[in-house]
């Protein structure tokens, strides 16, 4: 599905599908999620009811993410998560959220032609932990309406910079302005509050008591034009009521000595407030109020920042490379900011070195790659210098100390944040706008916190980069090079480092050539993933192939082997498989030292699972003996040889996996053993989660020439 970037028309259809959604199942709030164009990202394009606020921090979810929303995407079902709890319990990455209970439901969007995307419907403190068979079947009924509507568009429908309001469209009954206006002047301190929170009526007892005159208050916020109400906890009274709908009341102090007592009553259209007097010992009146958190009074952002802020702070934490880092400000950061593009910088030998960037062109790049601390070119190096960030809304206002940036860049507005740990500076993030942008101050405040987040998150993620690649330059230094040419025999060998985890693993394969009619092939794999596990592997390798070259027999190379494991008194343990084959007499006799069994594909295509006896782990016990068997390997024959991390998977039966591989193996005759370990590796790569590394060894003997 391809949707296109920063196109709003034609979508009323959309719009009021999904405000009828909302008013059909009786959510709180709702929002339609659709596939970005290109990448496995669900991007939030439409919003409605009490869903924006909490939805901020997840404007752009890859598919990869564990949510409701791309697991509905992904396994094409309704999911249903019926309280706080199990939100927590099986979504944890998602709990940085307000606290309110709530109910979720997600459903796919999966119209005749393709997969849109998913709606997501929210119900706010009050809906049973438990969905309804009526309800899901409104819920699922709602879902093919918005799926049928995006199937009948003309073009697909656009995706915004930011997720478009849709409003309820409830119709309030018809009544004279001027008796609303006479009724609402006789409450006792009565005002009206929009959705955001803006002043839409006050009368003039309420205005007297807030000590403001009605035009002052009129179209503000209350925290912004009453300097004593400048504190996110009221704020978040106020986000409480809105969310939650149900009344929430509390007392507030106007200076100097005068107590107030503030009641919130929600409904869908906003907040109606009733403002008296209370003395500073008076209990608040009787409401089935909504406990709201106190946050302490602070000048930092809004509660919605803050809980974004909580957000991104949990998603750098589980970045392990430079590569996630960069990820997480590319996919995340600069959709919440509005922003274009992203530079991230580190100081490298005098120089600047950029180590990831998005939106940009190579070309531009190339230019700003390298350039000296004191460039003119980027205020990076004075901003490196220095630690204080710097922000630029217009191109006027960086082109008098740095003429050429704008041009270079091709970028209108820049913030740049210096990244600062333990007091010194790793980097700099750029974040740059294609238009003028002015940067607000909750903006600047936002983004000069998320600097040191980024900062400390760079600073793991380059120690880890590093690491990483000396362990795996040590691990490809102890296996071979290349394979030795064996006549009458086509051979393939592949190595996959783990998907997660910075330690070297100990798997090692060898293929070697005893004369001009016999080779041995080996596969094996040290416990544990260490530079100790590595640097045994290649002892071991090294054992084995002395032994292999001077004659022994397979179970002899591997009770020899173990022996001079036993003089090196490690800890570790080490699981092997050796096959002596002999292409003259297409036979081949094999041993097993705890390790997987290969897997032989006959010319006709049956595959199946050698049996060797069960032998002891090398490293266990100095006098353990081997046993070995005997197996065809008939011209035109595949035996491959494998290390656990192909076959193994969480909450999956290792002997299943073995099965399927097999399986495999029969229905892919027509490869090659190149294609064939490039394609076994290839699906081995997109498994998510991998904590093993992969050892693969394909040999296939030469087929009979065809008959003259």
């Amino acid at each position: 599905m391809s949707v296109p970037d920063d196109n709003s028309a034609g979508n009323e259809p959309l719009d009021e599908e999904l405000a009828a959604a909302v008013l059909r199942t009786g959510a709180s709030g709702g929002g339609v999620y659709l596939l970005a164009e290109g990448e496995p990202v669900l991007v939030l394009v439409a919003v409605c009811g009490a869903l924006a606020e909490l939805a901020l921090p997840y404007r752009r979810l890859p598919l990869t993410t564990r949510a409701p929303i791309t697991d509905a995407v992904q396994q094409g079902r309704l999911v249903w998560v019926g309280r706080q709890e199990d939100l927590v319990r099986c979504y944890p990455h998602l709990t940085i959220s307000p606290p309110y209970q709530l109910s979720i439901a997600a459903s796919p969007l999966a119209g005749s032609r393709n997969g849109w995307g998913a709606l997501l419907l929210i119900w706010l403190d009050g809906h049973p932990p438990r969905i309804t068979l009526r309800e899901r079947g409104t819920v699922a009924s709602s879902a093919r309406r918005l799926a049928r509507v995006l199937d009948d568009a003309a073009q697909p429908p656009g995706v915004p910079q930011q997720p478009r309001i849709v409003p309820l469209r409830r119709v309030p009954p018809v009544q004279s302005g001027l008796v609303a206006v006479d009724f609402a002047q006789r409450l006792p301190g009565g005002l009206a509050m929009d959705l955001e929170g803006r002043i839409t009526f006050v009368t003039d007892r309420a205005a007297e008591l807030l000590g403001r005159a009605p035009d002052q208050l009129l179209g503000m916020l209350p925290w912004q034009s009453l300097p004593w109400l400048d504190d996110p906890a009221y704020e978040d009274h106020y986000r409480t009521a809105v969310v939650t709908r149900r009344p929430v009341s509390y007392g507030v102090l106007r200076p100097p000595d005068q107590w107030l007592t503030v009641q919130l009553y929600p409904d869908a259209s906003g907040i109606s407030a009733l403002i008296s007097p209370a003395d500073s010992d008076q209990s608040l009146p009787e409401l089935p109020a909504v406990s709201s958190r106190t946050t302490p009074p602070t000048a930092v952002t809004g509660v919605g920042r803050l809980y974004q802020l909580v957000h991104l702070a949990a998603a750098f934490t589980e970045t392990v490379g430079v590569q996630d880092v960069a990820e997480v400000i590319a996919g995340q950061v600069l959709p919440a900011f509005g922003a274009d593009g992203m530079v991230l910088t580190a100081p490298d030998a005098g120089r600047l070195k950029i180590v990831a960037h998005r939106g940009y062109d190579e070309a531009r790049i190339r230019i700003l790659d390298g350039q000296r601390l004191d460039t003119d070119l980027t205020p990076v190096g004075r901003v490196l210098a220095s630690g204080v960030p710097a922000f630029f809304s217009e191109p006027g206002e960086i082109v008098p100390t740095y003429p050429k940036a704008p041009a270079i860049s091709g970028k209108q507005a820049w913030a740049f944040l210096p990244l600062i740990t333990s007091g010194r500076a790793v980097g700099c993030c750029v974040i740059s706008y294609r238009h003028p942008h002015a940067f607000t101050a909750d903006e600047r405040a936002v983004l000069t916190s998320l600097a040191g987040l980024i900062g400390q998150a760079l600073d793991r993620a380059r120690m880890y980069d590093a690491k990483h690649a000396l362990a795996h330059s040590l691990q490809q230094a102890l296996l071979p090079h290349a394979l030795p040419a064996v006549p009458g025999l086509a051979a393939a060998a592949r190595y996959l480092p783990a998907s997660h985890g910075m330690d070297v693993g100990g798997d090692f394969y060898d293929l070697i050539r005893l004369d001009d009619t016999t080779a041995a092939a080996v596969m094996g794999d040290v416990q544990g993933h260490s530079i100790t596990a590595a640097a045994l592997m290649g002892q071991v390798r090294i054992a084995v192939h002395s032994h292999a070259t001077a004659g022994a027999s397979p179970e002899q190379v591997l009770a020899l082997t173990n022996r001079v494991l036993a003089d090196f008194e490690t800890d570790l343990f080490v699981s092997c498989v050796y096959v002596h084959l002999d292409l003259a007499r297409h036979r081949a006799r094999a041993a097993s030292a705890g390790h997987l069994p290969p897997l032989l594909r006959r010319p006709d295509g049956r595959t199946e699972v050698v049996e060797l006896p069960p032998g002891l782990l090398m490293g266990i016990d100095p006098a353990a003996r081997y046993e070995s068997v005997e197996i065809p390997l008939p011209p035109g024959a595949l035996l491959a040889l494998f290390t656990d991390g192909l076959v193994e998977a969480p909450g999956t039966d290792l002997a299943d996996n073995i099965t399927r591989l097999a399986t495999w193996l029969r229905d892919t005759q027509d490869q090659d053993v190149d294609t064939l370990a490039d394609t076994l590796l290839g699906h081995a790569a997109q498994s998510a989660g991998r904590d093993d590394d992969i050892a693969l060894l394909m040999l296939r003997t030469d087929p009979l020439p065809p008959p003259r």
